[in-house]
């Protein structure tokens, strides 16, 4: 498979070098979900986002008076996300707000501006398919469980700053929660993050929490 750059909307494959199904049909659920036209509020990103699925409790009371909808795909990249919104995940609604996290699986093969260009342009496009629509950007979790040394962890800092810049204080609005997951120390538990990358429901708790006093702002 030719690398796949994170800016270029692309679907996602499989090492058989086939569209990977699980992708498609997580995709049309999506379109179909769209089509409905109900969403208010749309999270986009990855298996981050994703895991939202397991914690309908603290979803529902979070975010259930928004009428949201979950677009999270496990795995994806920012190009993934990019082809999938250019693709009818974002067509036949009018949401008031996108909540987007994506980016920590980019952190392997690209490098930090690469990502943080990736980001843009699905910022970019939001903007351009959804103009009523107020996104709120969050910094990309911090992964790994020490502070340092933690490549991984150093270079979405650098995401974050780039992609920080994205907020407009109009319709875009950057929101970085990534310290509330941390120790003093800046280590990261099994607590928050069970793999040192995912979210336990204390973990899911502590961003509903974070976010919802931005959210019931943007969704005024």
């Amino acid at each position: 498979m030719p690398p796949q750059p994170p800016d270029v909307p692309a679907e996602k494959y499989g090492k058989d070098g086939k569209i990977n199904p699980g992708f498609i049909a997580s995709h049309e659920k999506f379109v179909s979900i769209a089509k409905e036209g109900k969403a208010q509020l749309v999270f986009l990103g990855d298996s981050i986002t994703a895991g939202w699925g397991s914690k309908k409790e603290i979803w529902d009371k979070a975010f259930g008076v928004y009428t949201p909808a979950n677009f999270g795909i496990g795995g994806d990249r920012t190009q993934h996300v990019l082809w999938r919104i250019q693709n009818g995940e974002l067509d036949g609604i009018k949401p008031k707000a996108c909540v987007l996290m994506i980016g920590t699986n980019n952190v392997g093969a690209d490098t930090a501006e690469g990502i943080a260009k990736g980001v843009t342009v699905i910022v970019e496009t939001i903007r351009a398919k959804q103009p009523q629509a107020k996104i709120l950007l969050l910094a990309v979790f911090p992964r790994g469980e020490k502070a340092s040394p933690n490549p991984g962890r150093d270079k979405l800092k650098e995401v974050n700053a780039i992609i920080a810049k994205l907020d407009d204080g109009k319709n875009v609005f950057f929101l970085d929660i990534g310290d509330k997951f941390l120790q003093p120390d800046g280590s990261l538990t099994k607590e928050i993050m069970p793999d040192f990358l995912h979210l336990s429901a204390a973990g899911y708790q502590i961003w509903a929490d974070a976010i919802s006093p931005k959210l019931a702002e943007l969704m005024k």
